[in-house]
């Protein structure tokens, strides 16, 4: 793309790939095999931040708590959901990934990862990964910035996590929290 898009979310639906860009609601697909651009698209969301699938379906997310569904044939959102955690709304949804029945989104600015359901909008649980950023840190990487990466390898059940300008490609595996976490601090760690 030229130099005037920002690409921003992208994902794999059949043989297509779909990406969205940053503060223009422009959109491209391209074939898989040799990305070549086969569409420029103008989306309905209001502003493209992150695209991910289920394999019939588009979801995406414009920075604010609304997760859209968009039809890959027509692009037009066919709905959309306020995702909401405890009666709140969770804002700043940024890349998203579709795993195991779940939209995974990272909440921008933020160590956490919210897992929501497609159907309600409703945030499921959540993956705290304040460790990674800090260990980085301790290990001398100043200049990273914040978590926004997410991807998941479904053949081989793994789920993989980065961050903007991070040196590392981290996989990581789902363990339930060993000791309960005081009241409210879920919105202290995950809400800006």
């Amino acid at each position: 793309m030229d130099d005037s898009y920002f690409g921003e979310g992208l994902t794999l639906l059949g043989e297509r790939l779909f990406q969205v860009t940053w503060l223009l609601q422009t959109g491209f697909i391209y074939d898989r095999n040799n990305l070549q651009k086969l569409k420029l698209f103008t989306h309905q969301m209001q502003d493209g931040w992150g695209l991910a699938t289920d394999g019939k379906i588009l979801y995406g997310s414009d920075g604010t708590s609304t997760l859209y569904q968009i039809d890959p044939e027509t692009l037009k959102v066919m709905g959309k959901h306020d995702v909401k955690y405890n009666g709140n709304n969770v804002r700043y949804l940024n890349e998203l990934e579709y795993i195991n029945g779940e939209v995974w989104a990272n909440v921008f600015q933020s160590d956490c990862i919210a897992r929501i359901s497609p159907e309600s909008g409703t945030v499921l649980g959540w993956i705290l990964l304040p460790s990674l950023r800090q260990g980085l840190m301790a290990a001398g990487y100043n200049s990273i910035d914040v978590l926004n990466g997410i991807a998941c390898d479904g053949d081989n059940k793994r789920i993989f996590v980065t961050g903007k300008l991070w040196p590392k490609l981290y996989e990581i595996k789902l363990h339930p929290i060993k000791k309960r976490l005081k009241h409210g601090a879920i919105e202290h760690l995950c809400f800006r």
